[in-house]
């Protein structure tokens, strides 16, 4: 094949694929992607609330702690923690987060004073929240 007829076919060929159904894969970048599909997002870093039903109460006296848990798997397991002088230390009174994202533990506490406690899961903590205890 000689070639100014080679160059031909090939000029065809091109101007057939620019104008039909399959030009998209000589498209510009910007023309084949918005830019949010483009863009990554970062996924949202977890949280815990927490909220106590009672801010002051009897010794052994049950109450509640509850909250909401955003970024966490439901059945993730959130855990009470108490300040016991510089450390914090995980109490036996632990609740799986619901498929809402939601929680509720009851909890007992013998230690008189202002109890400093906080929710836990992994290194996902919650604000401090204090109970008086009498």
């Amino acid at each position: 094949m000689n070639r100014a007829l080679r160059y031909a076919t090939v000029g065809v060929i091109a101007v057939t694929l620019l104008g039909g159904g399959t030009a998209a894969a000589f498209a510009a970048p910007q023309d084949l992607h918005s830019p949010s599909s483009v863009v990554a997002t970062a996924p949202a870093a977890a949280s815990l609330t927490a909220k106590a039903s009672a801010t002051t109460v009897n010794a052994w006296q049950e109450f509640r702690i509850s909250g909401v848990a955003k970024g966490l798997k439901a059945g993730t397991k959130v855990t009470v923690q108490q300040k016991q002088g510089t450390k914090w230390v995980s109490l036996p009174a632990s609740v799986p987060v619901n498929s809402k994202g939601n929680y509720s533990v009851r909890v007992k506490l013998g230690i008189k004073g202002v109890n400093q406690l906080r929710m836990g899961a992994g290194s996902t903590l919650s604000p401090v929240v204090k109970v008086t205890v009498r």
